[in-house]
């Protein structure tokens, strides 16, 4: 319940934010005013004895999150997606935070999976092992299958973790509604709709059925793309607390050195991971939201191997084409294209001037292009536009949020495996194929086939539709002569036969 017996859980949490150095940080981050800093402050501070002092060896945010337990450490990784709301650097420390807890016994994993799967484990599984990762919703183990030999590793819901996160995201619900309340000029934060973001992405974590279908769609999606793989689900052994995959066998991204002394092209490997995640983004509106070096393995063949589909992310089809051209105008440093693409989809207030928009997109732009091709980075690009969209009034959008962020963490990958990668240079040649795709001619026509597809399925009923409106047309105003809605009736008829015959043509000749 988001009841005042929160009020304790928060007093805890203030305590240990301040014991830990990490509230300063935060107040900073959101930009608390000061009659607010020093309320906050002035409440916890008598009680710090009562916080949690955590690792000292950790940064102070990282310290404190880490102390207070799994909803909060899911709480800064997500906001780690959300640099509008605490900063492009905070996000960049909470990027880093360690999600490793440690593991529940494997007798409780093991009675879970018995339960939710309802099989005699033993019956099931061989070598059932000890947890090889432990995070702070589950955990993983390695086993070999019974029935064929192959290994498998099944994730594991930690038990009550459930009943857990919705106790202290009842907590913070109470503390957005206090910063809410108390801090007006903190509103455009939108405290709320950060927690209930939040809850959003943790209630499907907490129902692996839905990380499995997530695992799947983007096993579809991804089958034909060379040089990746993904794990199959087992969806005979999965259920809402068990996941099981195939074991993917591979090389942690992270370990650079083996890599390299197996031999791989680590040149090749970091313009792949790049131009793989783009693919995904633009070509699908569908991407893996979290690929950072802990979810990806190199296979023996060179496969990048993707795993943990906790966080995905969405886009629909019109804000991939503009997030399209806004990358392409920068590719070709025609930012005044650039402006009027932010104009066009609504993303900047029409009452601003373009040119001047221009202007500021160049000054964000060119330092970039002055760089070489090692100290070019996304991060500061996005970091830059960031302060001007904010400057001229756009609104937040959260799926480009999450796609940005993204696209950082995996120039992260790409730049650990080939410093030198230039990240313009990789991405042009997808962009650009999905710019041929997505906006020329071509898809004109698909998009006029579309139009005539949904036009056709009402095509019987356009007459009735034309006429019940007519109708009430007559009733609101003086009706003109009958003998003028007979045209009007004929021509929507024809409209809805020709759209039909197109949407048939379509269909038999693509």
């Amino acid at each position: 319940m988001r009841g005042p017996h929160n009020i304790w859980r928060l007093i805890r949490t203030g305590a240990t934010l301040e014991r830990t150095g990490a509230m300063k940080i935060i107040l900073d981050a959101v930009e608390a005013p000061a009659l607010m800093r020093g309320a906050v402050r002035g409440l916890v501070w008598p009680f710090q004895w009562l916080g949690l002092k955590g690792d000292v060896k950790l940064p102070p945010v990282t310290r404190a999150l880490q102390a207070l337990g799994p909803a909060y450490i899911k709480f800064g990784q997500v906001l780690s997606t959300r640099p509008d709301v605490v900063g492009t650097e905070l996000a960049v420390q909470l990027r880093v935070l360690q999600d490793k807890l440690p593991p529940f016994p494997i007798e409780v994993a093991k009675a879970e999976v018995e339960k939710e799967l309802g099989v005699d484990i033993d019956t099931v599984f061989a070598d059932f092992s000890e947890p090889v990762a432990a995070a702070s919703i589950a955990q993983v183990h390695k086993a070999r299958l019974v029935s064929d030999g192959e290994f498998v590793a099944i994730k594991v819901l930690r038990p009550g973790i459930e009943k857990a996160f919705q106790k202290d995201i009842d907590a913070f619900y109470l503390a957005a509604s206090i910063f809410n309340t108390f801090s007006p000029s903190a509103r455009r934060l939108r405290p709320m709709d950060v927690i209930e973001h939040f809850e959003g992405v943790v209630l499907s974590e907490l129902d692996l059925r839905l990380e499995s279908a997530s695992a799947s769609e983007f096993a579809d999606n991804t089958v034909d793309d060379a040089g990746f793989a993904l794990p199959k689900v087992r969806w005979g052994l999965s259920a809402r607390r068990v996941m099981t995959l195939d074991w993917a066998e591979g090389i942690n991204a992270a370990d650079v050195e083996a890599i390299a002394a197996a031999g791989h092209d680590l040149t090749d490997l970091s313009r792949r991971v790049l131009q793989l995640f783009l693919n995904h983004a633009l070509r699908d509106g569908y991407f893996h939201a979290d690929m950072h070096h802990g979810n990806l393995k190199i296979a023996p063949n060179g496969d990048i191997i993707a795993y943990d589909f906790g966080i995905m992310g969405h886009i629909d089809e019109y804000t991939r084409r503009v997030y399209a051209e806004i990358l392409f105008g920068f590719i070709r440093r025609d930012y005044k294209r650039v402006a009027e693409v932010h104009f066009e989809a609504g993303y900047v207030p029409a009452n601003r001037d373009v040119d001047e928009f221009a202007r500021a997109l160049r000054a964000v732009g060119e330092p970039i292009f002055g760089m070489n091709a090692e100290q070019i980075s996304m991060a500061r690009l996005l970091s830059y536009l960031f302060e001007v969209t904010e400057r001229f009034g756009m609104e937040t959008r959260t799926e480009l949020i999450l796609l940005q962020r993204t696209m950082v963490v995996v120039e992260g990958v790409a730049r650990t495996f080939d410093h030198r990668m230039n990240i313009w240079d990789a991405a042009k040649p997808v962009v650009e194929d999905y710019i041929k795709e997505s906006i020329g001619p071509k898809a004109a026509l698909q998009d006029l086939a579309k139009t005539a597809r949904v036009l056709a399925r009402f095509g019987p009923r356009l007459p009735a539709l034309a006429e019940a409106a007519l109708i009430k047309l007559g009733e609101d105003q003086t009706p003109p002569p009958r003998r003028s809605y007979l045209p009007a009736l004929g021509w929507m008829s024809l409209g809805a036969l020709g759209a039909s015959a197109v949407a048939i043509a379509v269909a038999l000749f693509g």
